[in-house]
């Protein structure tokens, strides 16, 4: 897993709110274990519109500015696994569907959440302007000198700067885990 320290560059002024899993992924895209190629699935649906967020405008955009409840519905890793494969490293939303959220920082995407007044903002931001979000010190940032911060368990903040998905966390360990089996 790549770490992720600070995020910037242009965003999708999303701003829906309930995205479910099956918006971000549909269904007919989870016969795959595979994690790549699942970019050109998300959001499939909404890209039917000829006047969508996820056309070459803003094509890999990092940034993801969405609506209250985002990811909601059914638990699909690969809703993360696509989001990924487009480009996405980062998703700012008042709110997140806890599944998705677990499954968005065990594949190394920062979700970040500020209240609906911020996402506002970066909504009309992003329209025109990049958006920088800083990890370190939990601010998301934009040209015009907004600043807003926001909170992030300090266990998923070292894990995401550290680049540690669960295998690296438990390689991490692999000179006690050694001496323990050479104990047993």
């Amino acid at each position: 897993m790549d770490a992720v320290n600070h995020v910037e560059g242009r965003a999708y002024p999303f701003g829906m709110k309930n995205v479910d899993t099956d918006i971000i992924i549909p269904a007919k895209w989870l016969k795959t274990i595979s994690r790549s190629g699942l970019g050109k699935g998300a959001f499939e649906g909404l890209r039917k519109d000829p006047d969508n967020l996820f056309d070459d405008r803003y094509a890999g955009a990092p940034i993801i500015v969405a609506g209250d409840n985002f990811g909601c519905g059914s638990s699909r890793e690969h809703a993360a696994w696509a989001l990924i494969d487009m480009g996405v490293k980062a998703v700012i939303a008042p709110s997140f569907s806890d599944i998705f959220s677990g499954n968005a920082f065990k594949n190394g995407i920062l979700t970040v959440v500020l209240p609906q007044e911020a996402i506002d903002r970066l909504v009309e931001v992003a329209k025109t302007d990049p958006i920088s979000i800083d990890l370190e010190h939990q601010t998301v940032t934009t040209p015009f000198q907004d600043r807003f911060t926001f909170e992030i368990d300090p266990f998923r903040k070292a894990c995401l700067m550290g680049g540690l998905d669960e295998i690296g966390l438990t390689m991490e360990r692999r000179d006690a885990i050694s001496t323990f089996e050479v104990a047993d």
